[in-house]
């Protein structure tokens, strides 16, 4: 049920919201707070008074974050062992088609807390969303947010190959992928009209060929050309198919290998990450938006606060017992979201802001981008003009 009422304590004066020292806001509260309507952390009392209304909640929905993407893992078992929030994520391998459909037709009680889906999602369903700004709204680079804080980036990863080591010949470029070596290997993690991963494969694909971002053809065709030589598989792109063989490579997004490889490791394989040399694509950073119809609006405000706090702090294997402590205590003693991205190899919105404050952490070794290599990131309206002619090709390429 969705908790929507907080009384607090009232005295003279507010103080100014900052990260940690809401304590004097949160008691400054002079009336109720409908917490599926403030915009702010000062609106919503201030962190002490948003951790406990999140955590009288008890609950928060997630969808479509699989645990070794961007170090989502880290962030969940953090958040839920710091709040004593338990988090339910639906259909970790879905896609933001998935994630947007679920948020219009899911029962109340399923409906996401919050999304995490392509850009072109959030800018086309700004309507779904709640404004709401965090803490370092400032830092979040101003071309990609919505001036009303209805929907922002979080982060965003470059094209790599990721491959099982076993194979006889490891792959450096899309071009490697047309040698019959690779012959019932390579998969793709869904459907591009609709997974932004997968979109983005097609832009690196068609750059490979020698197109450009205003037209894709000639990445469908690379698909098309690596369907009709054997090459590729239909099987989706996922760690559980990955673990049964149904393939050997894939694309992925760079901040997907360190927990792939972690995750792989664990059962038995060794899966290595190479960014391609013939095409360096920076995809559009994610958008994170807080649903409307949330069923947990406080969890909803308080772990986007945590996605987007640059904190240097503890993380899950290390936090030890909070008690005693209170929200805004809680908080300043745990990593940041913004940190625990770039520990997955992911380059958060903020990472710039970060840099110049010298708030980041160090990101993970190996994922470097090739040397003298020309990085695309497409435009919104490009990945627009790629999923209308997706939709028409692609079914064709992912049949049977």
């Amino acid at each position: 049920m969705r908790k929507r009422i907080f009384v607090g304590a009232i005295v003279a004066t507010m103080a100014a919201a900052s990260l940690v020292g809401t304590t004097a806001v949160s008691q400054a509260a002079t009336k109720a707070i409908d917490y599926t309507k403030c915009s702010n952390l000062t609106a919503c009392g201030g962190m002490d008074a948003l951790v406990k209304a999140a955590k009288k909640e008890g609950k928060l929905n997630v969808i479509t974050l699989p645990r070794d993407w961007a170090n989502y893992g880290e962030a969940m078992d953090l958040f839920s062992k710091a709040f004593g929030i338990k988090i339910t994520d639906d259909n970790p391998d879905g896609s933001s088609a998935y994630e947007i459909q679920t948020v219009r037709t899911a029962p109340k009680s399923k409906v996401p807390d919050a999304v995490d889906v392509g850009i072109t999602y959030g800018a086309d369903n700004a309507n779904l969303f709640a404004p709401y700004k965090v803490v370092g709204w400032n830092d979040i680079t101003p071309t990609y947010k919505d001036a009303a804080g209805r929907w922002y980036g979080d982060y965003a990863g470059v094209i790599a190959l990721s491959y099982d080591t076993s194979i006889p010949k490891a792959p450096k470029s899309f071009a490697d992928l047309k040698d019959p070596a690779f012959k019932n290997m390579v998969a793709i993690g869904g459907d591009p009209s609709g997974a932004q991963e997968a979109l983005m494969s097609v832009f690196a694909a068609n750059l490979s060929s020698g197109g450009t971002p205003d037209n894709v053809q000639k990445g469908v065709d690379y698909f098309k050309d690596l369907k009709n030589s054997g090459n590729f598989v239909t099987a989706l792109a996922s760690g559980q198919n990955f673990l049964a063989g149904a393939y050997k490579v894939s694309f992925s997004w760079s901040f997907n290998g360190p927990g792939a490889v972690a995750t792989a490791a664990k059962a038995g394989k060794t899966v290595k990450y190479v960014i391609p040399s013939d095409a360096v694509i920076k995809g559009t950073p994610y958008i994170m938006a807080i649903p409307f119809n949330a069923p947990h609006p406080a969890a909803a405000r308080l772990w986007t606060e945590f996605l987007y706090s640059q904190n240097k702090g503890v993380g899950s294997a290390n936090l030890g017992s909070v008690k005693g402590l209170t929200g805004s205590q809680i908080f300043a003693k745990i990593n940041g979201g913004q940190n625990i991205w770039i520990a997955g190899g992911a380059l958060p919105i903020e990472y710039d802001a970060m840099v110049a404050k010298k708030t980041n952490v160090a990101a993970p070794d190996g994922y470097g981008i090739p040397a003298g290599a020309k990085i695309i990131t497409p435009t919104p309206d490009q990945q627009d003009a790629a999923k209308t002619l997706l939709k028409a090709q692609w079914p064709a390429i992912a049949g049977n």
